[in-house]
């Protein structure tokens, strides 16, 4: 799909052909589409093609008449009514005269500036509608950090009482999400640095510290990636442990109310054998004095496993 965007004054605009000044968004385009661009705009079929491989690094590239920068961006998919976090390629190249945007998938980054969200956000400002992009999407990454962090103490709160693997599963899921997440953060950073050193983007003062606060915006959703990290793989190794301390308890529970009920079952089995002379067998109270016999003996055994803590 292609989109040709331009704002004028505070109101974006949907153009049918390209102009000078204007934001051309591509989200999951065809070979046609791709190749229609290309020829309309020289550049390189290749590298509007690059962000559409999800696999793509994260790198920067200035070529003759334009510069290619790709970045990893955060997306959330539902698998099995599950929230899953992956990250996704957005690749941001910007000419002389335009601006290009291609993505897999019309993010939620990308739609922030579509449904005119964005402030002080002009689409003949490339530079600037640059900077405002990749500081969206160091906050996106923040705001999702913050969920995968809510969705972990969520399930901390299930580890005293629960015996299942669902939630261990649910962990590996959050801990896979934070290693992608602190992989992508870690390659922004080094196309964020490299930004701030190449001369073929022209920038302004206030676009310098922008771009700035976009660096120092993606170094604290990183930390923040590994810290939550760090914290899933532990809350997981002590959720193995309580899951097996669980298991032991019940067991240990379930074999000391074994031996409980074995003894009055033993008592009356003795008294269940056809033989003529059985202790007190021909006693009137004989039935009685059994009965209580295997409750005494059987409250004598609660009471030492209860000082045991076997109970």
């Amino acid at each position: 799909m292609i989109d040709i965007l331009k704002t004028n004054g505070n109101t974006l605009e949907k153009l049918a052909n390209i102009e000078d000044g204007c934001w051309v968004a591509l989200t999951n385009p065809t070979n046609a589409e791709l190749l229609e661009i290309s020829e309309k705009t020289n550049v390189d079929i290749d590298h509007l093609r690059a962000p559409l491989d999800e696999e793509e690094r994260a790198r920067i590239e200035v070529e003759d008449g334009y510069t290619l920068i790709i970045v990893d961006t955060p997306s959330q998919e539902e698998n099995s009514e599950k929230e899953h976090f992956i990250t996704i390629p957005l690749g941001i190249i910007v000419t002389d005269n335009i601006l290009i945007t291609v993505c897999l998938k019309d993010t939620k980054i990308l739609r922030h500036f579509k449904d005119g969200m964005a402030r002080g956000f002009y689409t003949n400002k490339k530079t600037r509608f640059i900077l405002q992009i990749l500081h969206r999407n160091a906050t996106t990454f923040l705001q999702n950090l913050r969920t995968i962090d809510r969705k972990s103490e969520e399930i901390e709160e299930k580890l005293h009482i629960s015996t299942q693997n669902s939630e261990l599963i649910e962990l590996l899921r959050l801990q896979k999400s934070l290693v992608y997440y602190t992989t992508s953060l870690r390659s922004n950073e080094v196309v964020l640095e490299k930004m701030l050193r190449t001369d073929s983007i022209r920038y302004y003062p206030e676009d310098k510290d922008l771009l700035e606060d976009v660096i120092i915006e993606n170094k604290q959703a990183l930390e923040m990636a590994n810290i939550y990290s760090n914290t899933v793989t532990g809350t997981m190794d002590t959720f193995a442990s309580i899951i097996s301390n669980n298991q032991n308890i019940v067991m240990k529970f379930l074999t000391a109310t074994t031996i409980v009920l074995s003894v009055p079952t033993m008592i009356s089995s003795f008294y269940g054998m056809n033989f003529i002379n059985i202790p007190g067998g021909k006693h009137p109270y004989g039935f009685y004095i059994v009965t209580i016999v295997a409750l005494v003996i059987t409250i004598i055994t609660v009471f030492i496993f209860r000082k045991r803590k076997l109970f």
